[in-house]
């Protein structure tokens, strides 16, 4: 039973997702249970773990809009929290870049789970496997999202909460995707990078997903290889995104400089051709997650459809997630 204090509180939230989900009480005192990550290996806990360290902001993410505050994480940009996470992020213990994280901080933060990207962590697995339990998770398309979402719930005895997340996306995507059925679809790219050419995302890639559920058209198209693991992503020359027409260049922005905006070409994709040029956030690049997947289609959408949605306020969307009643 939800008492009637936290219905009011539920029914206030700006874009609640009190309604979705079912908290369960802390599983501490369970017996024992096991989850198969996506290297196929068996991780055994006899207590819901409480101390998380994360290699990526979804393991962040996740474990936050399940009630959980990890202690240490990595950081996609040196110096910068992560906007859309508000200040859940700011008193961890910062483990460095996710490619190369610190196992030494890692060590001495007594995690007992680390939740990592498994590309980024494969060299290390042995080593993190002697810090605590690692719950390795493949992170590139769109199908992996609800997917992973439900293992770390089942890794933290919140399996119905993860699930309760996962039916509350599906609700709000199809709330999106219905406003734009039948309408002109914008043609897009999504890049990244700080060379002299960026690296252009495939539809598979999740945040690819989201615009194209919106009806955006990816110029970059699929991806050639798609049994390949880690090939979401191209380097493509300013040349060929010339050829392609895009009408927006959503270009990841991580506070530093990129060569490829100082080339001729790409001023003139702008200036002749009429491209409009959107920087995005650290959400649009880690986008699996609970909060981050629904900021980037909110977002997205304002981008594509201007006329149809309106810029959305990503503070009420982190805090109907971060801020649940009770």
């Amino acid at each position: 039973m939800i008492d009637p204090k936290r219905r009011a509180l539920a029914l206030g939230l700006p874009v609640s997702v009190a309604s979705a989900l079912a908290w369960p009480s802390r599983a501490c005192a369970q017996t024992v249970y096991s989850i198969v990550d996506d290297r196929g290996t068996k991780l055994t806990f006899r207590a819901a773990p409480v101390r998380l360290a994360t290699v990526s902001y979804f393991g962040a993410d996740t474990a936050l809009a399940l009630g959980v505050q990890p202690i240490a994480s990595t950081f996609l940009a040196p110096g910068r929290r992560p906007a859309y996470l508000l200040d859940k992020m700011n008193g961890v213990i910062d483990l460095g870049q996710r490619a190369s994280p610190s196992l030494e901080l890692l060590a001495s933060s007594q995690a007992d789970l680390i939740i990592a990207i498994r590309r980024y962590t494969e060299a290390n697995a042995q080593q993190l496997q002697r810090i605590a339990p690692y719950l390795a998770l493949d992170l590139e398309t769109g199908q992996d999202s609800d997917r992973s979402i439900a293992l770390v719930g089942a890794a933290l005895g919140r399996s119905q909460a993860a699930a309760g997340l996962n039916r509350h996306f599906a609700d709000v995507l199809e709330q999106y995707r219905s406003r734009v059925r039948s309408r002109r679809a914008p043609r897009y790219l999504f890049v990244w990078g700080a060379g002299t050419a960026p690296w252009a995302f495939y539809d598979e890639n999740m945040t690819c997903s989201l615009l194209n559920a919106l009806g955006g058209v990816n110029v970059a198209g699929g991806n050639p290889r798609p049994a390949q693991r880690d090939n979401t992503a191209f380097q493509m020359s300013l040349e060929a995104l010339l050829l392609a027409q895009p009408d927006t260049i959503f270009v990841y922005d991580d506070g530093s400089s990129r060569a490829f905006e100082t080339n001729p070409v790409w001023r003139h994709m702008s200036a002749a051709r009429g491209a409009r040029v959107v920087r995005v956030g650290d959400h649009w690049i880690e986008s699996f997650g609970p909060i981050a997947r629904h900021a980037v289609l909110a977002e997205a959408a304002a981008h594509l459809h201007p006329d149809l949605f309106a810029r959305p306020d990503l503070r009420a969307i982190a805090s109907s997630y971060l801020n649940r009643p009770g």
